[in-house]
């Protein structure tokens, strides 16, 4: 099954069943961990499912223009895959095993000078680069391997990634680069920030 929900001014919304006014609610359980109460769950059986589950979320996602982007995202958005599988013991009991992958797309940090952002954009683009500060914060503690404390409460980002990021979890980033030299900086910027990622 498949979950797909955007974090947009620090408020999680399902792009599934999207409704701007439906701002959900984030839990935590002892069995589940962290969990956006009330999310859509689409059980998907292919790839070819959860492309399309992928696609239908990603129409409703907050995009707007800005002077460096044209599809400029304003939400950073996670994907979710749940993964089960039971296999059957000698004594007839059923053994299950879960798992999840979260496909995470971060919206890029913003300098106010080169996007010219106002109003709306400017109020969207502090909360980006607050939550992207306070992720890149809980990184540098979890690699750090000495901090007593790791600052998951910090945002809805790191709150929602909190069991994906520590433990025996795998985490890979993927940092999006421009080879012009008009965005050198943002380059630099986005490179250092993913190398923390060790």
């Amino acid at each position: 099954r498949c979950s797909y929900h955007e974090i947009y001014n620090e408020g999680i919304h399902d792009v599934l069943e999207y409704d701007p006014e439906n701002k959900l609610e984030l839990k935590e359980d002892p069995q589940k961990g962290v969990y956006v109460k009330g999310q859509t769950s689409v059980i998907v059986r292919s790839v070819g499912d959860i492309e399309k589950t992928m696609e239908n979320g990603a129409s409703n996602r907050h995009t707007a223009e800005t002077k460096m982007n044209k599809d400029s995202s304003r939400s950073h958005c996670i994907f979710t895959i749940y993964i089960e599988t039971s296999e059957a013991r000698a004594d007839g009991t059923e053994l299950i095993r879960a798992g999840k992958l979260n496909l995470v797309d971060l919206a890029g940090s913003e300098r106010q000078s080169k996007t010219q952002a106002e109003g709306i954009r400017l109020k969207e683009a502090s909360k980006i680069n607050l939550s992207l500060s306070a992720l890149g914060n809980v990184i540098s503690a979890l690699v750090d391997g000495k901090s007593s404390h790791i600052p998951f409460r910090d945002s809805k980002l790191t709150r929602l990634l909190q069991d994906s990021l520590g433990g025996n979890t795998k985490t890979v980033m993927i940092a999006c680069a421009s080879p012009a030299d008009y965005n050198y900086d943002e380059t630099l910027s986005t490179l250092r920030y993913a190398c923390r990622a060790k």
